[in-house]
């Protein structure tokens, strides 16, 4: 409807940035992030160097672009794969296993894109703040899942480092409050110091097992993608699958 109702300019000026990203896109397919090159994309769209600089101020206005389409994206996978996880009578555990394959399945499709995200940063180029809150819509269907957990041991200073963590940021809090509001709203007090006051428990936990999910998604998954299993008698999916398993025993989900 909202493009309906655009006028011819504005909607020739939307086909020509798409069309823009899509060239920017197998640009960095063919050659990561330092290939990409806007004289090339112009020469091959027959712009002018100045008439592309209409719809994309220069290198790094494109890749602003290119980022934030790529969080969407993925934050989009992962909230379709939580939606499809929580029907039926699925447990935790098997549901954090079907979020890790949803995530691994975006970047094994998605591969220069992903890499983008998560790759070896482009020189001098600085990312906009507002991927902070893009990355953390990634992640966030990790959190509830994990303030259903009762950690052990091996995690104990994760999780204390989380509640400080809560304690101090509001931004935290209110992010991890978005996904597991049910945790927010738990009435156990986990330990915490700051100007925050305290947490709850159930929060500290839905944050450590969501970054310590993070930590192993990114490993195994970069390494992915980057092609350094070939040659191994494994599946990245299987050594994924190994790895949520052991963070799970680690939390006791059920």
């Amino acid at each position: 409807m909202e493009r309906a109702q655009q006028g011819p300019r504005a909607r020739y000026r939307e086909q020509t940035r798409a069309e823009i990203k899509d060239l920017a896109l197998r640009q960095l397919a063919d050659g990561g992030g330092t290939a990409l090159a806007l004289t090339r994309i112009a020469k091959e769209m027959g712009l002018s160097g100045p008439a592309l600089y209409r719809y994309f101020t220069g290198r790094d206005d494109l890749l602003d672009a290119l980022i934030r389409d790529a969080y969407d994206d993925a934050a989009a996978a992962m909230a379709r794969a939580a939606a499809r996880s929580a029907k039926g009578s699925r447990g935790v555990r098997a549901r954090l296993h079907d979020l890790a394959e949803a995530y691994r399945a975006w970047a094994v499709a998605e591969p220069h894109r992903y890499l983008l995200l998560q790759g070896a940063p482009i020189p001098g180029y600085v990312a906009p703040p507002d991927t902070l809150e893009r990355a953390r819509a990634v992640l966030g269907p990790f959190l509830p899942l994990f303030a259903t957990g009762n950690p052990g041991p091996a995690v104990a200073a994760t999780v204390d480092e989380m509640t400080a963590w809560l304690t101090a940021e509001e931004s935290v809090r209110a992010w991890v409050a978005q996904y597991a509001p049910e945790a927010a709203e738990a009435t156990e007090p986990a330990e915490a110091t700051g100007a925050g006051g305290a947490v709850t428990a159930a929060a500290a936990h839905a944050l450590a097992g969501a970054v310590l999910a993070w930590a192993q998604l990114h490993g195994s998954v970069s390494l992915e993608v980057a092609g350094q299993f070939a040659g191994m008698a494994h599946r990245g999916g299987t050594l994924l699958g190994a790895q949520m398993e052991l963070l799970a025993d680690a939390f006791g989900l059920e």
